[in-house]
């Protein structure tokens, strides 16, 4: 399952490290972001591995970022534990926009010559 959420990045949790059972050595870095929803605003993703880590560098708070993102679930001695697992993170299509230059409003409407009754 992939889906994507839009907000405000809020922080970025100290990168955690270990090794696993079978001798590997993993890295994992957790970020906030705040969704601006009524309820439960606030949303915690991961981040695994040094190349997914590194997609966060850079951004600052309050930052809008969209974060592409994985759910998952498992079940361990009958409770289930869940995931969020983020893939991609991108500059939120609204602050690409801001950073364009607009057209005043009263421009665009000397521009229009059609008879459209609305």
């Amino acid at each position: 399952m992939s889906l994507a959420i839009t907000g405000k990045l809020v922080k970025a949790l100290d990168v955690e490290s270990g090794t696993s059972k079978a001798g590997k050595e993993w890295k994992k870095q957790s970020f906030v972001i705040d969704t601006g929803a009524q309820y439960n605003p606030e949303v915690c993703f991961s981040l695994f591995g040094e190349d997914k880590i590194a997609m966060i560098e850079g951004l600052q708070p309050g930052m809008e970022i969209e974060v592409s993102f994985n759910l998952s679930s498992r079940e361990y001695n009958g409770k289930y534990y869940h995931n969020i697992d983020a893939w991609r993170i991108n500059k939120a299509a609204a602050a690409v926009v801001e950073d364009m230059p607009q057209a005043p409003l009263n421009s665009l409407d000397a521009e229009e010559d059609d008879d459209l009754p609305f």
